[in-house]
């Protein structure tokens, strides 16, 4: 199934991933753990979704050393600026076992990238609202259904129909932080 329930699992598979990420990272960095695994109650794909985030721009290049010492490349920004995206290498780089067996996404983010700030704005916003929780979960189980369980059409339709929701969450959410 595309979309499952809240596994209370996420949590615990992010903290095994982010031992082993920052496991002697030579620059400042931090761990956030992002997308719908981050918010308990919310049903979701099995993928752990994170953001790497690094304070100087200088920091950046020892970052992606030590992620490509542990298998991962850099794609890029993949058309969003100030987010870099990385994917792991094949399995046959085992020397940690754990980042082939949980799935998940991983970027690399400046402290104040917009990106950043959107990944942690409606994380957080969903996980004080449960009004809102519930309609992204109604609106994303009905996405599943309209892509059959299909994760590459469902990706294409929630591009879409996800938007409204989102820049909605977030503009309600830059409401209630200057009131």
């Amino acid at each position: 199934m595309l979309i499952q329930p809240y596994t209370p699992s996420w949590p615990q598979k992010f903290k095994q991933l982010k031992e082993i990420l920052l496991r002697n990272i030579p620059v400042p960095a931090t761990l956030e753990h992002i997308g719908s695994t981050s918010v308990p109650e919310l049903p979701a794909k099995d993928i752990i979704a994170m953001d790497l985030v690094y304070d100087k721009e200088q920091d950046f290049t020892p970052i992606k050393t030590h992620l490509e010492g542990l298998g991962y490349y850099h794609k890029g920004d993949q058309g969003i600026p100030q987010r870099e995206a990385f994917k792991r290498h094949a399995p046959e780089k085992r020397q940690f076992p754990l980042l082939y067996t949980i799935p998940h996404h991983l970027y690399v983010s400046p402290q104040g990238s917009p990106e950043l700030y959107r990944h942690l704005t409606f994380r957080n916003y969903l996980r004080k609202n449960k009004e809102a929780r519930l309609a992204y979960s109604k609106l994303k189980q009905e996405i599943a259904y309209k892509a059959n369980q299909d994760k590459k059409l469902y990706a294409q339709i929630k591009e879409k129909a996800a938007r409204s929701f989102v820049e909605a969450i977030l503009e309600k959410a830059r409401k209630e932080d200057h009131l």
